[in-house]
Parts: structure tokens; sequence; C-alpha cells
């Protein structure tokens, strides 16, 4: 009982309630070991929160229990803890399931409650230490002062002072250290040279001898995205008819020292390769370490009959969610560098005589490449369109236009002015429910409700998100309840662990690009037989 003495009976009893509720489905399935961290950090917050409850009871001088009554009282919580997590440990494998079942999964083989709570008490116990490592640093750094201020003065700057030694500990030497290591080990993997890997020797290809940009500046991504797409005789071999090869220009971080520069060489590569004499220009911007979505640049090349030709440059080697921490300006920065040079060249060609001009992205590419350009810009001449999809929570337009979207439209597929412009659509579709016609100028959005990445939102530690009222997104879970703090931390864990299948999350399915760009781009030849034998070929490379 020496043990219980040590702690809030308050403290434990909202502890282990938010840590019940963690156990509760969100919206991608967990392993055992990101619940654990979950459920350990739900519980650490509800017993703050217990504490600081007790301390603001106690500051009020209001009546509390003799110690004798006060154990007494702790065992009865401890007791009623235990209950409340077996209860609920022991349904976690239900809820996981109604989320793997709506996203076409096995069932789970079991949640390991066991497993789940040591998880749990490791992370609180870490989280308890480092805590009372604060409050002795305060009362130290407090008594000290005292000698020279009054007590609730040196109380406040002992806080004050113990936070931000904390602080310079957490930022200056784990957070920063950590960034410098991973940004080093991702730049030398950028620079490796895989077996599988030979320099081009077609010279309409980019990195090849004829090639402006050399193999070594595409970086490792760019050696892959040139390389790896499908040839004019993969598409010949599909249609039955003459296709052409289609045309990748990439340039990597080492071709060229500012963004403006790879911009430039970029643009004169295309020149190079008569990238401006096909019938489409993609301008695509890639996720963090520089990787475009086969699945959508794939399909569109089958689509357009190889008539198409691809630009993007690198800005980064760190995956999205650290480049988006550390280098979100510059990411912005190469895509709009990127879009003004091509663009600006784009229109100075006679308009009978240029190609059609979209943009993409997925994710942090979708956030960059929405930030590339401003409509004040382009209003006298726009380009054709773009595909946008996965749109991150912090992309400005995507906020906007879902905030502001159309009455009776859900918050997860939105309805935005009639869809005159722009359109949002998910695994059912939804391109083609304009209540007007879709005019030349074209902007798709293309999210699933079960995508932490679009969904997450840090006020969902202390109010419930528009997309859980109902009616709910086809793939999220019924059994999905709003919980202060613990949402908000689930949805984080689903953000930055979270898995899913193809068409589920934030994996895009190749079907789903494929009903996109038909709608988006409209290729002539395409019958609904031809587009259900293309779906089935990108389905079986699963």
């Amino acid at each position: 009982m020496q043990v219980l003495r040590q702690f809030s009976a308050l403290g434990l009893l909202l502890g282990t309630l938010l840590f019940a509720f963690s156990l509760t489905p969100s919206l991608l399935p967990r392993t055992f070991v990101v619940q654990g961290v979950i459920s350990g950090l739900s519980f650490s917050a509800g017993y703050a929160l217990g504490v600081m409850a007790r301390w603001l009871w106690a500051y009020l001088e209001l009546p509390v229990p003799g110690p004798r009554g006060s154990l007494s009282i702790k065992r009865i919580a401890a007791g009623v803890c235990v209950v409340i997590a077996g209860a609920f440990l022991w349904r976690a494998s239900d809820w996981q399931d109604s989320v793997r079942v709506l996203m076409e999964m096995e069932p789970t083989t079991g949640t390991r409650p066991l497993s789940v709570a040591l998880i749990a008490l490791v992370i609180f116990a870490l989280l308890l230490l480092l805590a009372r490592l604060f409050r002795r640093t305060f009362r130290f750094l407090a008594r000290r002062l005292q000698r020279i201020v009054p007590r609730r003065v040196s109380h406040v700057v002992g806080v004050v002072a113990a936070a931000a030694l904390f602080w310079s500990v957490i930022d200056g030497i784990i957070f920063s250290l950590t960034l410098r290591t991973l940004d080093r080990s991702y730049q030398q993997v950028d620079v490796l040279m895989p077996d599988d890997l030979v320099p081009p020797s077609d010279p309409q290809v980019a990195g090849s001898e004829a090639s402006l940009i050399s193999w070594e500046g595409l970086g490792l991504r760019g050696r892959r995205f040139v390389t790896a797409g499908p040839s004019a005789a993969d598409i010949e071999g599909f249609l039955g008819e003459s296709a052409e090869q289609p045309l990748r220009v990439y340039a990597g971080l080492n071709a060229a020292d500012t963004p403006k520069q790879r911009a430039q060489l970029a643009l004169d590569e295309l020149k190079r390769v008569g990238a401006f004499e096909r019938s489409l220009l993609l301008l695509a911007t890639p996720t963090g370490r520089g990787w475009l979505d086969p699945a959508a640049q794939n399909t569109l090349e089958y689509l357009t009959r190889g008539d198409i030709a691809t630009v993007t440059a690198q800005y980064s080697y760190l995956p999205s969610p650290l480049a988006l921490i550390v280098e979100g300006e510059y990411g912005a920065e190469t895509a709009r560098a990127l879009f003004e040079a091509v663009y600006g060249h784009w229109t100075s060609l006679p308009e009978d005589q240029r190609p059609a001009l979209y943009l993409h992205g997925l994710s942090l590419g979708a956030l960059n490449s929405d930030r590339s350009f401003d409509i004040y810009d382009i209003i006298d001449d726009p380009f054709d369109g773009a595909l946008w999809s996965g749109p991150p929570f912090r992309s400005p337009t995507w906020r906007s236009m879902t905030r502001d979207r159309d009455e009776g439209s859900p918050a997860w597929l939105p309805r935005f002015r009639d869809g005159a412009v722009v359109r949002f659509m998910n695994q059912d579709g939804g391109l083609d429910d304009g209540e007007t016609a879709w005019g030349d100028f074209r902007i798709a959005y293309l999210q699933y409700a079960s995508d932490p990445v679009t969904f997450f939102e840090p006020e969902a530690l202390y109010r419930e998100p528009e997309w859980l009222q109902a009616p709910r997104g086809p793939d999220v879970s019924q059994d999905l309840t709003w919980y202060p703090v613990v949402t908000g931390l689930q949805l984080l864990a689903d953000l930055a662990a979270g898995t899913a299948p193809p068409g589920y999350g934030h994996e895009i399915a190749a079907e789903h690009y494929i009903e996109a760009w038909l709608a988006l781009i409209e290729p002539e030849g395409w019958s609904a037989e031809d587009v259900e034998r293309l779906t089935a070929l990108f389905a079986a490379r699963r």
C-alpha cells in the first residue's frame, strides 16, 4: 500500500478513463506497439489532469479526507481502475476489427492486452519521472530565488526558468541533433548508386550522356523516376496501337545550387527533349524525399498514350513529416521556382501550339504545388488544371474550401460552389457530381475520409471534428467516438505511424487515379471496357 500513497486517486481514475478510451478505434488500424504508446500517453494526460484538479482543490482550501480516508479512497480507486482497464482491453480487438473490416483487411489476431498495458505503464513511468525531475528543478530554483524575491514571485520565475532549461535540452540537443543525423543519413542514401540502376542510353531520357542533367544530379529518387515508367512498347502492347515514349525530367538537389537554377535547368532539359511539343505537360511536385507516386504517374501516361512530358524538382532528402517541420518554406520556394520557369515559357507559346498544362502533387507535394502559384498571376492565362491527392490538413486552400463548402455536403467530401471550378472525390467517386458544368480550368481533390494526413487537426484535442458528424465517410468506423485529449492523440498516432491498404488512409489506389484523370483531362478514345482493362492491369500489380 506504500505505492498507492505516492499517487493521486483522482489522477488514477482520470488516467484510467483516458487509457480505456484510447483503446477505441480511430481512422486507421493500429499495432499493439502503437496502441501501447497511445494508451500510455493518454493515461499520463489523464493522470496529469487529475493531479492538477487535486492541486486546485487544495489551493482553494476546500475540505480533504485525512490520511486514513485518503488511503481507503485510493484502494477503491485502484480496484475500479483495474475493472475499467480490463473491460476495455477485452473489447479492443473488436474495435480494431471495425476499422479493418471497412478496409477489407483480415481481422486482427488480438491486440495483445498485456503487452499494451506493459508499454503504457513504461510510457507513464518515464513521463512521471520526467515530471518529478521538472518539479525538483523548479523547487531548487525557487528556493534559491526566495533569498532575493518574494515567495510567489520565486515560484513563477522558477517555473519559467525550469521550463526554459528543459526546452533548451529537448530542442537544442535532442531534437536538433536527431534532425541533423537524419538529414546526413538521407543525404548519403540519396547519392547511392544501386546496382540495379544504370545510366540510360536513350538521349531523350534525363541523365543520359546527352542530357543537361547528369546521372549523379538526378539523385536516387530521380534515377528511379526517369527509368521506371512504362515504355512506348508497354503502352502499345496494352492498347494494340501506336504510342509515344513518355518523357520524364527530374532535377535533383545535386543538379544545381539553388531552386531557381534547378528550375532553369529543368526547363532547358524540357526544351531539349521536345516536351512542349507533347499534348500534355504535367508539372508534378514530389513528397519530402523527392518521391512521386507511380500510381498517379503511370496511369496518366497510359491514358495519354505516352503523349506526355512530366517535370519535377527535388527540394529535400527528408521524409514529408520532417521536411514539413524543417524545410516547409524551402519546398514551397522550389515548387514556385519551377512553376514560374515552366509557366513563363508555356505562356510565351501560341495557344494552339502548346500542350495542356496540369499540376499534380500527393501529400506534401499537394501542399507545395498549391503554394507554387498565385491565382492573380495566372488569371489572364490560366493553366488547365490540377489534381491534388491526399492534401495535408495544413493546406490553406483546402481548408478554406472545406470550411466554406456548400450547405448539406459533408466535411470529408465537400461540394464547393456547385463544382464549377473545384471538385472533390473519394473511393466512391465525386468528380461527376457538380450541379453546374465543370469549366475549362479544373481543380480536383482526391481524398479518403480515413486519411489522417488530410483530416488530422490539433483542435481535436478539445473539440469534435466536423468530419465525425453523421453521415460519416464510407471508410470511417461507426465505433469511432470523440473523446477530449484522447482522439487528438489517436489521430496524431495515425498521422505518424498509421498504415492502410491502397484505397484507404493515405494510400491512393491506382483505380482512383484513373477515375480522377479521366474526369480531369477527358482523353479521347477510351471506352468503358478499356478503362476496366486498365484498372485490372494496375490492380494486378499491387
